[in-house]
């Protein structure tokens, strides 16, 4: 097994056969402390987060499959907090499709002039393209498509896996008494075919119950129960 990536809150192993292995850890995004999905740097570290989001992604994928959603899922094994995944090249060095029904976070941050805290987005599309050092600017279609990174059809694509995969999660969590307020959802080209890929769990949402943000562990147990 060779280790090729030691990310934020995974380490990417490559397998003889080609296909690739996550090993999820506790660490989350963040900053002094307090978890936040959109931030760039890991911000505290939560026992039981990795395993909490290997289990909630399984639950996810496996949704996702029934629906006939292509994803980079192959199996898992929670003892160890290691998800088997087909391999995945990048959209440029990495793009990021967030979903968002709710502004708050960042988008209040960038938008805050002209956007409610809390308004209503109408399960908005928003590309980043992933740089750390940038604060993953965001980019529009005739950027993504001027610069290569995407092609218009590849863009639409996108933009419709986005809505429909965050739609499944949302309309999933509410049976549960959950309201989801965006989503970063990543994706990646398997062959011909573009596929979810990363993982889809408490790190990558937030999500609100009775007007009061949900913890990521708190999360997890909530979905899973």
């Amino acid at each position: 097994m060779e280790k090729v990536y030691d990310g934020k809150t995974k380490t990417v192993y490559k397998l003889e056969d080609g296909n690739y292995l996550l090993k999820f850890k506790d660490d989350a995004t963040g900053a002094d402390g307090v978890f936040d999905p959109g931030a760039n740097a890991v911000g505290l570290t939560i026992q039981g987060m990795g395993n909490a989001s290997l289990r909630m992604s399984r639950y996810f994928f496996e949704k996702m499959s029934a629906k006939g959603i292509p994803t980079q899922y192959i199996s898992c094994d929670p003892s160890q907090d290691t998800m088997v995944v087909k391999h995945g090249t990048y959209f440029g060095k990495g793009l990021e499709c967030i979903c968002r029904y709710k502004a708050v976070g960042s988008f209040i941050r960038r938008f805050g002039s002209v956007a409610q805290e809390g308004q209503d987005l109408d399960a908005l599309v928003e590309f980043t393209l992933k740089d750390d050092e940038r604060q993953d600017p965001p980019a529009t279609k005739d950027i993504l498509v001027a610069l290569g990174v995407v092609t218009e059809q590849e863009y639409e694509t996108l933009k419709k896996l986005t809505r429909d995969i965050s739609n499944l999660i949302k309309d999933e969590l509410a049976t549960k008494g959950l309201e989801l307020y965006d989503i970063k959802l990543e994706f990646g080209r398997h062959g011909n075919e573009i596929i979810l890929i990363d993982e889809v769990s408490a790190g990558n949402m937030r999500v609100y119950k009775q007007s009061k943000s949900v913890a990521p562990i708190e999360l997890a147990k909530l979905v899973l129960e």
